[in-house]
């Protein structure tokens, strides 16, 4: 296993994923007392902004599916190592009631929600025409109305304490379109949108409300694209990486899990309370092409 200094990004019963927190870190034990949602977040970058917060002393209500003994080794992990309270939830983000559920349990396990970071979602690549319509409708309920949904259940608290952070991840696809990609990229403008409105709602108070737009980021997720495309287009790999993945980069390169993480530790400290309703852009110069 690759070791870094800093605070590692790994999932339970796998390899390093990438990625670290500088113990240097700016924020160091600046969310003490401060407790967070994360939708998808039992893996890949959802565990990695997980391990950013609870690494600042922030309490974590893990949420996503998976294997039962690995998510508990997970979330066992993580309040050991970094000894703040961690709970998982299992809400399935294409039901309304089991978000709202998850926010209820969250406020009566670790008192209340200071952040949300809607990051569950789902992708499906196909040709409009042909797009399957339950497709196109599971993916709005996860990509899009799941947020909503978590934002809606949250925001009275944040208000009341005059005080929050809301962080939606989207991709370059919430800015530029993708071709047999119309749903994600669909959803992924709705979510910013959706995040300007909020932004708007709460601007009188010291709730802010932002998105990240990364582009391809190396997660397990981004493997199986590659393996995928791989077969679908009948190239290897490595051209699949080079010709389709970093080719809209000018600076070819993947966005690490220590990049987005540190970005979102940015978003939390009181240096970035100015920061709402934007678009945080992290894609090597795609769209400033």
């Amino acid at each position: 296993m690759l070791r870094r200094e800093g605070v590692q990004i790994q999932r339970a019963g796998g390899p390093n994923i990438g990625g670290f927190i500088g113990e240097n870190s700016n924020m160091a034990g600046s969310l003490h007392g401060r407790a967070a949602v994360i939708t998808g977040s039992t893996s890949g970058i959802g565990l990695g902004f997980a391990r950013a917060l609870a690494a600042e002393g922030c309490a974590i209500m893990l949420n996503g599916f998976g294997d039962a003994a690995a998510i508990e080794e997970i979330r066992a992990g993580l309040a050991a190592e970094f000894s703040v309270p961690v709970f998982h939830n299992d809400a399935d983000m294409r039901e309304p009631d089991a978000i709202v559920a998850m926010i209820a349990e969250t406020d009566d396990k670790l008192g209340k929600v200071d952040i949300l970071i809607n990051n569950a979602g789902i992708q499906h690549r196909q040709a409009v025409e042909s797009f399957p319509v339950d497709k196109w409708n599971e993916m709005l309920a996860v990509n899009l109305s799941a947020p909503f949904h978590a934002i809606r259940a949250v925001l009275p608290q944040m208000k009341a304490r005059n005080w929050g952070r809301i962080i939606n991840t989207a991709s370059t696809n919430a800015l530029v379109g993708t071709p047999e990609l119309v749903c994600y990229t669909a959803t992924k403008h709705g979510i910013l949108g959706m995040t300007k409105v909020v932004a708007l709602e709460t601007a009188d108070t010291d709730v802010t409300v932002n998105t990240i737009c990364p582009s391809y980021i190396k997660t397990p997720l981004v493997d199986q694209q590659i393996k995928d495309q791989s077969a679908a287009h009948g190239i290897s790999e490595d051209e699949v990486i080079e010709r389709i993945m970093l080719k809209p980069m000018p600076k070819k390169a993947f966005i690490s899990i220590e990049e987005v993480a540190g970005t979102i530790e940015f978003l939390m400290s009181p240096a970035a309370r100015n920061i709402t309703g934007q678009a945080i852009v992290m894609d090597g110069g795609w769209t400033a092409q």
